[in-house]
């Protein structure tokens, strides 16, 4: 590991509509990072924002060469921007956090830290976070889930804000996988892990660029790239129902034998046809999300576009 007066930190932000945000967010980036004794850059990634945020970043990067600009030619997601910046961050330890704030840059030094003492990925791990009634429990739903069903040991309250070591993050950028769940591939890729928790803050500003909707494909992106159990589940499943019809066959077979209760109409076969299609669907649509995701990855599209990159003496 360097010296400290040879280390470098980078900072990877995606940034998305976020230009009420961005000046409280330097400010207080550059007051936490000064505490370091180490030099350090600030890499914005600016994901197809609509609003004045590139403009603030590009007045960021005239004024301050550490901070640098990744622009992308259209807004192409939350993950795939935090893989730009992996793809340019050059210190010897990369910090990734959210640029709504809610991820507290003063936690940096702590997390710094941490990794000083030998640990290649420290984690921040969440003890409380403040959210309105219905995300706390879909938030709390989605990891219950994902340590039910994940093949991996995939720590849980643990987003995205953290420290990966130089090492790490070029593993991560190796991997080439367009549906991307940051802290599942953390995970997946191993090395020693500490953790320092923290309390997760409201907004500063503006409202939140995740609606449901993307936290839903968000959350099947980390169940369905990680786990086979819902495969397995649905199989089992069909086992089961099919030894229960197949049971039930037997006893109408049975008692019109026997001659007992024959009642002839249609709400036993209506009803085993429903449920029996129903089990279909949802088996079908569980195959889907697995074939769809081997559809992207079969295009080989490009996991992002850049449009142009600011950084002193490469602007290009």
């Amino acid at each position: 590991m360097a010296h400290k007066a040879d280390l470098k930190v980078s900072v990877v932000i995606p940034i998305y509509d976020e230009e009420e945000c961005i000046d409280i967010l330097y400010d207080r980036l550059t007051a936490a990072l000064g505490e370091l004794e180490a030099d350090y850059e600030i890499i914005f990634v600016n994901d197809g924002s609509h609003d004045a945020s590139l403009d603030m970043l590009t007045a960021l990067h005239q004024t301050d060469a550490r901070v640098v600009v990744v622009n992308l030619s259209r807004n192409f997601g939350h993950q795939p921007a935090i893989s730009a910046g992996l793809a340019e961050a050059n210190g010897d330890c990369v910090v990734i956090m959210d640029g709504d704030l809610q991820d507290p840059p003063e936690v940096i030094p702590d997390l710094v830290a941490k990794w000083r003492q030998g640990n290649m990925v420290v984690l921040a791990y969440r003890r409380s976070r403040r959210e309105g009634f219905l995300r706390q429990r879909l938030y709390w739903l989605f990891y219950t889930l994902l340590g039910t069903v994940s093949d991996y040991p995939i720590p849980l309250d643990a987003g995205v804000f953290g420290l990966i070591d130089r090492r790490v993050a070029d593993q991560l950028r190796n991997l080439s996988e367009h549906n991307r769940f940051l802290p599942g591939l953390r995970a997946w890729i191993g090395f020693s892990q500490a953790v320092v928790p923290y309390d997760r803050e409201e907004r500063v500003a503006g409202r939140p660029k995740q609606s449901l909707v993307r936290l839903t494909r968000y959350a099947l992106d980390a169940v369905f790239s990680f786990s086979y159990k819902p495969l397995r589940l649905s199989l089992a499943a069909g086992l089961v129902i099919s030894g229960v019809c197949f049971l039930y066959a037997v006893v109408l077979v049975i008692k019109r034998l026997v001659g007992i209760d024959v009642v002839p109409g249609f709400t036993t076969p209506t009803v085993a046809i429903l449920f029996l299609g129903g089990v279909q669907l949802i088996s079908i649509g569980i195959l889907g999300e697995y074939i769809g995701r081997v559809y992207d990855e079969v295009k080989a599209r490009p996991l992002y576009i850049v449009s142009e990159i600011l950084r002193k003496g490469e602007e290009s």
